[in-house]
């Protein structure tokens, strides 16, 4: 099962919440380890190499990331990997003050606006997968009525089938495998 790190507190929670940490830490995800000039090169948008650098202090203040310690032989440049393997975030640890709760929904838009480019990216670059890939994509959403009970046990049972499928794919041959995007949004809606 995959361990979490639940974020709690308000410093940490704004420390991440800035756009540039959350596009860095997730380009850092994805690659396991790397250094500010390999995330300057995974952004490719211009951004200085020691403006990253900074950033990775700052989450590495806040205990989100670490240095790699077995890389980088050389010592010339500083190797940063995930501290923990996944991190959750709660609405409910930050809605009992308005600046708790002003931070979480700010985080919550900017994980949404780099959720959305992704998957846009994908649908730019949608042609240049292999048709077994682009057949097995999927786009869908549901409605369903629902009590706050009934939508926490099916949000808890999606993330169990979520994990299992991450760690039979840690655990199997990577031939043929692609890290996946899986976004979930599950939340009240009505007619405006």
């Amino acid at each position: 099962m995959t361990e979490y790190r639940r974020i709690t507190d308000l410093a940490t929670l704004k420390a991440f919440g800035h756009p540039l940490r959350m596009r860095l830490y997730g380009a850092l995800y994805l690659r396991g380890t790397a250094t500010a000039s390999h995330l300057a090169e995974d952004l490719d948008d211009g951004t200085a190499v020691s403006l990253i650098s900074y950033h990775l202090r700052k989450l590495a203040e806040h205990g989100l990331i670490e240095p790699a310690e077995s890389e980088g032989a050389d010592g010339r440049e500083r190797w940063w990997k995930p501290a923990q393997e996944a991190l959750r975030i709660d609405s409910s640890d930050f809605r009992d003050t308005p600046e708790g709760s002003a931070a979480h929904t700010a985080l919550s838009r900017v994980m949404y606006e780099q959720r959305r480019d992704h998957y846009l990216r994908f649908l730019d670059q949608r042609a240049g997968w292999s048709a077994d890939w682009q057949d097995a994509h999927d786009s869908s959403d549901f409605l369903a009525r629902l009590t706050p009970a009934e939508l926490k046990e099916m949000t808890a049972e999606l993330h169990a089938v979520v994990d299992r499928y991450t760690q039979a794919g840690k655990a199997a041959d990577p031939e043929g495998r692609e890290t996946v995007a899986v976004h979930l949004y599950a939340f009240p809606l009505r007619n405006a």
